[in-house]
């Protein structure tokens, strides 16, 4: 069973000025394309601590995904946090969802979204917005399997689908 953490960074959703529709939009599309999944959702402000301690404590996962935080505002930090934490760079994700998303809006070229890995989770950024957070979600979904099961030891031929 993948074992997912999805986490809004929002200041305003984390004040309860409005509710989180990026998190429970990534939760069900991981669920609907990924049986049996164990997904949680966490909102925190844009707060290092916040975000720091968020990641922490779900580091028994084989995922963490967070959403916002990725853009230009003087308050997104989750790159840098995500990028302090984490022991090993996966840059290529990231290049992918931004090469991708680019391709639905030239906005995407804002993004400052990171992945990476601490110990045996693999860390990755969406952008806050729910259209793109769908979106990135969708590409994710379909390759989550395969890195689990790489970071497992597995190789190409003992990937799930």
């Amino acid at each position: 069973m993948l074992k997912v953490a999805v986490i809004t960074v929002s200041d305003r959703a984390a004040r309860g000025e409005y509710a989180d529709l990026s998190g429970p939009r990534i939760r069900d599309i991981l669920e609907e394309r990924l049986p049996g999944a164990d997904i949680s959702l966490t909102v925190v402000p844009d707060e290092a601590e916040a975000i720091s301690q968020a990641i922490a404590g779900n580091l028994d996962r084989d995922y963490i995904l967070t959403s916002g935080g990725t853009g230009l505002s003087p308050r997104d930090i989750t790159p840098e946090i995500c990028a302090r934490i984490c022991d090993r760079d996966i840059p290529g994700i990231s290049e992918w969802l931004r090469h991708e998303s680019a391709r639905e809006t030239p906005h995407a070229v804002f993004s400052r979204a990171y992945s990476g890995m601490k110990g045996r989770t693999v860390i990755v950024n969406f952008p806050g917005s729910l259209r793109g957070a769908e979106f990135c979600a969708t590409l994710m979904a379909g390759i989550m399997p395969h890195g689990r099961d790489m970071i497992r030891g597995g190789g190409h031929e003992t990937s799930c689908s």
